[in-house]
């Protein structure tokens, strides 16, 4: 049985046979749904500002919330409208800083350093993000803003782009601390020539088509008014023939697998998503009718080396790492995002993440995880953004499922991926469907942010329950990252503490992998050694540790004698 499979109350975190999940069946509403929660605390909500949401229509596309990034202390949340900039630093009190208005949807947004990127794929955009659609010099491509003052963003490129920009992705080289590269992934339609020279959507007869292709620009950081494309690389050729269209041209059947026609068309000729991960070298490319491995060790020429497929998907829309770079998790955008695709009579491997392990630098299927509980024919519902939460020894992700809510789960073991966490609302309108929901769910330094297409911003944190313990959140909460984009995955790495090797201790006593008296001992040692620690009694700290780790000999205990020894070592 797959792990996923819309069965109420079934797998862990969520709802006893004889209780039904609480999720099923909220009352709708816009600012007023009634909400579930599990193993979450609901810390914060803020509504969309002005000039942001349209109160007479929060369908109203102009306006949906998109993607969100971090930057020190601030978040930054993407809107079709422009975007706005959270202070965060107090996670149950956010604050709005300031919002800037630059229509041109979809919005999505990355930071490094002092540049903010976004993306521009809709005709209306202006180069001045002037708000009068029918005046103007046309844009659609990536800006690039300073934001050094916060109070004061300053565009300072913008890069213009055949076929816009719908994501992007910063890359940053570690052989290089002067520049960093953007890859652009385009999906609407190819601008015509007379808007942009050189734009040519022309397979057969076309020279150089804007289609079957990715953007990369290149921008110097001390100059960042010179970014430029440098390259656009074909990475859906065909290796034999050549052919730039060389990878899958449309659905493998007529037909969706539930009868439905394909919505949208699985047709690789261009990536939705590219998710880099630069200290390993890889990138996930999510590219509409395929799943593909990218070597990026030359971050400004990027090459597939692996691809795979699959007859579920619609539309492989995004991608997310594994910290140890072991596993890359694809989602499928069944239906675009707008339509309702959690409903107790979808399979749970449509709309659904597909799990994959990497060995040798290619992909092995290992599962399917998708929202354990249906939603109502009110809610537009299926995989879309979401990002690891830093728990050593696990693999844990949460995850945006538009009016589905935000679900929690471990797919430490591939196979078997399951739920642990989760927070859902009822529908944006309970008597029809009307986008709404998370776009992005994303956990940064300790907390865990989601931002809803029609509802605002809102702010969450872990609590301990038998599937994640007290000291596994304190070990993640430890984690503290300067930035954070969800498309350029950060290698995480933890300091010895006694968090992080109690959270080694509780994995295994949840897995019953260490038993009596072993398991009395290790607790009683590290409680006396954290006591000695805070004492200041160094020596008799490590004393304790060093015999402690001695006498972890079993091969499923070596992760936590390393963790031990690492803060032996440390002390």
């Amino acid at each position: 049985m797959a792990a996923g499979l819309l069965l109420v109350g079934v797998l862990p975190g969520t709802a006893s046979a004889a209780e039904p999940d609480p999720r099923i069946g909220l009352g709708g509403g816009w600012h007023d749904a009634q909400s579930a929660i599990s193993n979450l605390e609901h810390l914060a909500h803020r509504d969309k500002p002005a000039g942001f949401v349209d109160p007479a229509n929060p369908g109203n596309g102009g306006y949906y919330a998109s993607d969100f990034t971090f930057g020190g202390k601030y978040a930054f949340l993407g809107n079709y409208n422009g975007f706005n900039i959270v202070d965060v630093s107090k996670p149950a009190d956010p604050t709005l800083v300031t919002s800037v208005v630059c229509p041109g949807g979809q919005g999505d947004l990355s930071v490094h350093g002092n540049l903010l990127f976004m993306s521009v794929e809709e005709s209306r955009g202006r180069v001045d993000c002037g708000t009068d659609s029918s005046v103007g010099t046309r844009f659609q491509g990536v800006r690039v803003f300073d934001i050094s003052n916060v109070l004061n963003p300053v565009q300072v490129a913008a890069v213009q782009l055949c076929r816009g920009s719908h994501t992007h992705t910063v890359v940053a080289d570690p052989k290089d601390a002067d520049n960093v590269y953007v890859y652009v992934s385009g999906t609407t339609s190819v601008r015509p020539a007379t808007t942009m020279e050189g734009c040519n959507n022309d397979l057969a007869t076309g020279e150089n088509p804007s289609r079957w292709r990715i953007d990369v620009i290149k921008v110097p950081l001390a100059a960042p008014e010179q970014a430029a494309v440098v390259n656009q690389p074909r990475l859906f050729a065909d290796p034999v023939t050549g052919r730039i269209d060389g990878l899958q041209n449309g659905p493998q059947t007529p037909r969706h697998p539930s009868g439905s026609t394909w919505s949208p068309t699985p047709n690789t000729n261009a990536c939705h998503d590219i998710t880099a991960y630069p200290e390993i070298g890889l990138a996930a490319g999510a590219c509409q009718g395929n799943g593909i491995l990218i070597d990026i060790s030359d971050p400004a020429n990027p090459r597939r080396i692996h691809e795979v497929s699959d007859p579920n998907f619609a539309y492989w829309h995004s991608a997310t790492f594994n910290n140890d770079g072991t596993k890359v998790i694809f989602t499928d955008e069944w239906g675009g995002g707008s339509g309702a695709r959690c409903r107790d009579t979808d399979q749970p491997e449509w709309g659904a993440n597909a799990i994959f392990d990497i060995a040798d630098r290619k992909m092995k299927f290992a599962s399917y995880y998708k929202l354990p509980v249906p939603q109502s024919l009110q809610q537009n519902c299926v995989a879309h953004n979401g990002s690891l939460i830093p728990v050593p020894g696990r693999d844990i992700m949460m995850q945006a499922w538009y009016q589905g809510g935000i679900s929690v789960f471990d797919f430490t073991d591939s196979a078997n991926p399951h739920e642990i966490a989760f927070f859902d609302r009822g529908p944006v309108n309970p008597n029809a469907l009307v986008l709404g929901g998370f776009w992005s769910a994303y956990w940064y330094n300790g907390n865990l942010y989601g931002n809803e297409i029609a509802r605002g911003l809102d702010v969450f944190k872990l609590t301990p329950s038998q599937h994640l313990s007290k000291a596994e959140i304190e070990a993640a909460s430890q984690v503290q990252l300067g930035q954070f984009n969800a498309q350029g995955q950060p290698k995480i790495t933890w300091t010895p503490s006694f968090a992080v090797a109690r959270a080694h201790y509780d994995q295994l006593v949840r897995a019953k992998a260490v038993g009596n008296p072993l398991k009395f001992q290790v607790d009683q040692f590290l409680q006396r050694a954290e006591q000695f620690a805070a004492n200041g009694q160094r020596d008799a700290a490590v004393s304790q540790l060093q015999e402690i780790a001695g006498k972890l000999t079993a091969s499923e205990h070596q992760k936590l004698k390393q963790a031990i020894l690492d803060l032996s070592a440390s002390l």
